[in-house]
């Protein structure tokens, strides 16, 4: 269970990222809303996928599946720069994360 709640707490990471973007600096009230419920509702999952996974392995996934989701939600969404680079650098994010997945007990 604690890696269900660790993939959900990751997604609800892009998505208060995300949020935040859309709030131009908290000043629309809406997607400020929509940051600060997703946020809490990311820290509280990370911490309950805490109880049973080591810090720095759930500390890992989660803020890599926010890293590689907010790029990609920035490429779909926003019109972000695609370049080999950058997709180069969230693949070696993912490869981190398997990495991690793998030597996780």
């Amino acid at each position: 269970m604690a890696w269900i709640y660790l993939l959900v707490a990751g997604v609800l990471e892009v998505v208060w990222a995300f949020s935040m973007k859309q709030s131009e600096g908290f000043t629309r009230l809406t997607p400020s809303l929509i940051t600060f419920a997703t946020m809490a509702a990311s820290f509280w999952l990370l911490s309950l996928a805490m109880r049973s996974l080591p810090l720095g392995t759930a500390y890992t996934i989660w803020t890599g599946i926010g890293a590689v989701g907010a790029f990609i939600v920035g490429i779909i969404f926003l019109g972000e720069q695609v370049s080999a680079l950058r997709i180069g650098a969230a693949v070696l994010i993912v490869s981190g994360l398997v990495l991690m997945k793998v030597s996780s007990s």
